[in-house]
């Protein structure tokens, strides 16, 4: 990227005032866009896909990043690895279709054939001094934590990965994503640029009065909520609630204190086990279990969920019979994919232990209210009257961290 653009972003992250959205060209400007796309996606670990999309050896997805197309695929191994999708020898992208089945890794162009550790194995035409050990393809870094996998596409990927992987695994590994399958996945084209789109997400503000169906089981509190003596009981009602869960669930080796970092580290996550309302089971239109089949050893279906946010893209929740996770991939200024995934036990069947409309209808329609809340959002920063407003301290102290985050990792990588 050229000074100009540089200066102009500095000047731009320069002028950020603590405690207030972030300036409008920050979410339509294309300069700003590619130097989230080079910056931020590209320098930092990002989630991208859950081991029980690759089920066996052979089996393989495509993740696109930018410009830049992603092989995620399991080796005969059984490990999970990652390149870029291109071939080494004139540059044709070797998988066109997002996810698929195969032997090798076979460029539809001239047929150089790589296995699925990357290795080039069969080359025509290219004389007897052709070296195949210096043409594989090119990796990309990848990690999995207890099934979600994380890759970075940086030469030297941030290191403290290795901290989240510690902390997380006691919180993560009872549920046995490893041991899921995949019920469903449903993309979304949001017409709103990404930090729209997780800056939504970050809070719950708008909860109340945008998500009937999810607010039927998560408590407006385990978000933020003002002090008031009109909401003093309810308020301590839940506190208790908390502190009993909390101690019922640690006696059963379910990790469920807080863990905050999403502003204070490179790899920026939080994690937190919290109780659900009424049947207090799974994020369902009835808050019962939407699978009949408990996830690990798991006996008991009221271990509330699972919350568990990463920077710069995704957010998960682990509940007793079933998780979602989602991710988000910036596509250009005002243009964003959101991925949802559905998984089960890998056991559950389809129509006798859950019911696919049921399990995903609560998400289903608060993806879609989230969707209008963005798109609305980035028509009216578009508008040429917006400036950046307050965040409630209150209920958006993690959207301000999710825009600390951002504009310190932006700073660290776009030169003075």
């Amino acid at each position: 990227m050229s000074t100009a653009p540089n200066a102009m972003l500095n000047e731009l992250l320069e002028r950020r005032r603590p405690g207030y959205s972030l300036e409008a060209p920050f979410y339509l400007s294309d300069t700003v866009f590619q130097a989230d796309v080079e910056r931020v996606f590209g320098q930092h670990w990002i989630f991208a896909a859950v081991e029980p999309q690759l089920p066996e050896p052979g089996d393989y997805i495509t993740v696109e990043v930018g410009r830049k197309s992603i092989i995620i695929a399991r080796d005969d191994d059984g490990e999970v690895q990652a390149f870029h999708n291109v071939c080494r020898h004139r540059g044709s992208r070797l998988c066109a279709s997002h996810k698929g089945v195969v032997g090798n890794l076979v460029c539809p162009y001239h047929q150089w054939t790589y296995d699925l550790k990357g290795a080039l194995i069969h080359v025509e035409h290219m004389g007897t001094e052709f070296d195949k050990g210096k043409h594989g393809l090119k990796k990309v870094h990848v990690r999995s934590l207890e099934g979600l996998i994380f890759i970075c596409l940086a030469d030297e990927p941030p290191a403290d990965i290795d901290d989240m992987v510690a902390q997380m695994t006691p919180y993560i590994a009872p549920h046995r994503l490893k041991d899921c399958k995949v019920a469903a996945q449903v993309d979304i084209i949001e017409k709103g640029n990404w930090k729209l789109v997780m800056e939504n997400n970050r809070e719950c503000y708008h909860c109340v009065g945008n998500h009937p169906e999810l607010t039927l089981s998560l408590y407006e509190y385990g978000f933020g909520y003002q002090p008031s003596p009109s909401n003093a009981e309810g308020m301590q009602r839940f506190r208790d609630i908390l502190a009993e869960s909390h101690k019922r669930w640690e006696a059963m080796g379910l990790p469920s204190a807080e863990i905050e970092t999403l502003d204070t580290r490179v790899t920026g996550f939080r994690t937190q086990r919290l109780p659900l309302d009424r049947a207090g089971q799974s994020q369902t239109m009835t808050a019962e279990v939407a699978s009949k089949k408990l996830l690990g050893d798991i006996t008991d279906p009221a271990i509330g969920g699972l919350s568990f946010w990463t920077q710069p893209n995704s957010w998960h929740h682990f509940m007793s019979d079933h998780i979602v996770s989602f991710s988000v991939m910036p596509i250009g200024p005002d243009q964003t994919l959101v991925r949802t995934t559905w998984c089960v036990r890998k056991d559950a069947v389809e129509g006798v232990d859950y019911d696919v409309a049921n399990l995903t209808k609560v998400w289903n329609a608060t993806n879609e209210q989230d969707r209008r809340l963005v798109e609305e959002s980035q028509i009216g920063v578009a508008s040429g009257a917006y400036e950046p407003g307050p965040y409630s301290p209150y209920t958006e102290e993690l959207v301000e961290k999710f825009a600390n985050w951002y504009v310190g990792r932006m700073r660290a990588h776009t030169p003075a």
